[in-house]
């Protein structure tokens, strides 16, 4: 990606200012009643963060020829799931985390009760948005298919139930299985990313069946290969490089890739999965290229 470093970075600056601004718009005003629970939503919607699903979004899109303004609400949609699960995931009674983005986090920041209604209300946003948003220009049933595709993606058999798993998982260090580890991010982080990918892909208002698979195919592989960066930065990233506790699958013996293929084995096999995933994109042009380039910062990303 040496070369398109340049383009790949203003890339990913005019995706996460049109996605803050878009959230911007859809989010309460934080001095609107009940002002706590606002508050609480701005400050974990607009945290800042990788936003990679929504870049995801916006680069399918691009892929296909979707303007960008037509796909505000899905980015937005897929961001505010991604940080209710968050706040959610950081809660005492999940993985009781203090610190998100290099900010303390939600339950911190203001309260428990309020880090649950938090999470309860940036959900129902996501799915207010799908609904509701004007510039989304598809027909009725797509944008329903839509609103499916992220329920789903959101649920038991997607990123809850995932969670549920690895919740489950918790000091059983290596004695899952790869299979079984494979499934539960599959779950837990795969499923919004690759829902991010096929809202993008929704947004176009003839997509196509072959289509579709390829980019779900592409998503599935660069999901999965996102957790096992995950796993290999909890060993070699620090606390401040991350943005979270270093270490934290460690102190709770958690399954994870290099606990299971070692730490060369791990890197290998996201190496792997970025190689499947720009197979499914060999039908696409240039056009695609910004696919590509999420594809190779997925497996090298620094935090």
């Amino acid at each position: 990606m040496t070369d398109n470093s340049v383009a790949f970075k203003a890339l990913i600056a005019q995706c996460k200012a049109q996605v803050e601004s878009a959230l911007d718009h859809w989010l309460p005003a934080a001095d609107a009643t009940p002002e706590t629970l606002h508050r609480a939503m701005r400050y974990s919607a607009l945290a800042g963060g990788k936003y990679v699903r929504p870049l995801l979004v916006y680069s399918t899109g691009q892929a296909l020829g979707v303007t960008r303004d037509a796909l505000d609400g899905p980015a937005c949609a897929i961001e505010l799931i991604h940080s209710y699960s968050l706040v959610h995931d950081d809660l005492p009674a999940m993985d009781d985390d203090d610190l998100r983005r290099g900010k303390p986090t939600c339950h911190r920041a203001f309260d428990e009760a309020t880090a649950i209604l938090t999470g309860d209300a940036l959900q129902s946003l996501a799915f207010h948005i799908l609904a509701s948003d004007p510039s989304i220009a598809v027909a009725a049933t797509q944008r329903i298919q839509m609103i499916e595709a992220l329920a789903n993606a959101s649920g038991s058999l997607g990123m809850a139930g995932g969670q549920a798993i690895d919740l489950e998982a918790d000091g059983k260090g290596n004695s899952m299985t790869l299979e079984a580890l494979e499934y539960m991010h599959a779950q837990k982080t795969g499923a919004l990313i690759r829902a991010s990918v096929r809202l993008g892909a929704l947004s176009h208002a003839s997509i196509n069946e072959t289509m579709l698979a390829h980019l779900d195919q592409y998503a599935a592989n660069i999901g999965l290969a996102f957790q096992i960066r995950d796993d290999i930065l909890d060993i070699e990233a620090s606390t401040d490089t991350l943005g979270k506790s270093q270490g934290a699958d460690i102190a709770r013996n958690k399954p994870t890739y290099p606990a299971l293929l070692g730490l060369d084995g791990a890197k290998q096999k996201a190496l792997q999965l970025h190689e499947v995933a720009l197979e499914n994109l060999a039908t696409f042009g240039d056009e695609a290229n910004a696919l590509r380039w999420i594809s190779e910062y997925i497996v090298q990303r620094p935090n």
